[in-house]
Formats: C-alpha cells, sequence, structure tokens
C-alpha cells in the first residue's frame, strides 16, 4: 500500500494559499486517476480518496485536517493504523526555494524550515520518505515579495498568472512520478 499525502491547511479560506499546493495536487491526481471523491477520515482527522497503483497496489491520498504544523498526527495515525513502512509514503508540498512551475522530488532529506515536514519526520522518527516539493516562488524572490515574510507569503492566494502555471507542473508530475507506481 502506499500512502499519498498533500500537505495543506483545512478550511475554505486557506484552499487557493500557496501553502495548499499538496491538497491541489492531490485534488488533480484524483482527478486524473479517477478515483472517488475525498471523504472524511474523523478516527484519522483527515479527508481520503482510495484506489490503486497501474500495479494493483493499494493507494490512499491523504489531506491531513490537522492544519500544516502538525500533519504528523494524521500521517504517524494512518502509517500506524495500516502498518505501513516510510518506504511507502509520498509527500507532496510547498517550497520556497524551487520557482513555481518547478518541481523536484527527494528522499532522506531534512525539513528545511518546513513545519508541515517537520511534524511528519518528529511523529513517524524518520525523514526517509519521498518527498515531492512544488515551487512555489516567483521568479523575483523575496526581492519581488519586498517586506512580506515567507510565513505571510505562502497563506496567500496564487495569483491568476501563477494559478495557470500550476496544472502544468501538477501533470508533469503525474507523469514522471505517479506512472511508474
Amino acid at each position: 500500500m502506499k500512502i499519498i499525502c498533500g500537505l495543506g491547511n483545512p478550511g475554505t479560506q486557506y484552499h487557493a494559499t500557496r501553502h495548499n499546493v499538496g491538497f491541489l495536487f492531490l485534488d488533480r491526481l484524483a482527478e486524473h486517476l479517477q478515483l472517488p471523491s475525498f471523504d472524511s477520515d474523523k478516527k484519522h482527522n483527515a479527508l481520503v480518496s482510495e484506489g490503486h497503483t497501474s500495479h494493483k497496489e493499494k493507494m490512499l491520498l491523504v489531506k491531513p485536517q490537522t492544519f500544516m504544523n502538525r500533519s504528523g498526527v494524521t500521517v504517524a495515525a494512518i502509517m500506524n493504523f495500516y502498518k505501513i513502512s516510510p518506504s511507502d509514503l509520498i509527500v507532496i508540498h510547498d517550497d520556497l526555494d524551487i520557482l513555481i512551475g518547478k518541481y523536484k522530488v527527494s528522499r532522506d532529506t531534512h525539513a528545511v524550515g518546513h513545519n508541515g515536514v517537520q511534524s511528519i519526520i518528529d511523529m513517524i522518527g524518520t525523514q526517509d520518505f519521498m518527498r515531492i516539493r512544488i515551487g512555489i516562488e516567483t521568479t523575483g524572490g523575496k526581492k519581488e515579495r519586498g517586506q512580506i515574510s515567507g510565513e505571510a507569503y505562502v497563506l496567500q492566494d496564487f495569483l491568476p498568472e501563477e494559478q495557470k502555471m500550476l496544472d502544468p507542473v501538477c501533470d508533469a508530475i503525474i507523469s514522471d512520478v505517479f506512472s511508474a507506481l
């Protein structure tokens, strides 16, 4: 079984924010794979959708509803319930160090200041899991943001021109990473 966890914050006020790119990606992946709508899993405080990989392995898409900084609570509970090892966990999240429209895949790397990832590392006791880091930084970077802190920037909605860049990067991830599952 694979656990595919997208990070974000629950609630309509956060839906289109940069920090919710993990949730937005899972919506795109579920649509691509024609998976059922996300349902509430109250036991694990998550929204989930189930399906199968191309190799007929069970796959659970998970959107923690604990808020970003406590994502590890949900991830650890689901991993323990299904007896999943970290090698079968994939976490998708925003990354301020990557330009919008780009992504990177990594494994066994530090959280580098991402509180949601750090929460997962703390709760499952390892950083040895796959991460898909989706860029949310504009081409001007910190200079273009001006006085806006990274914490405030990630909670802003994507600009329309940024939103247009998300579908192609999500499609590339689906093609490059998830077609092999």
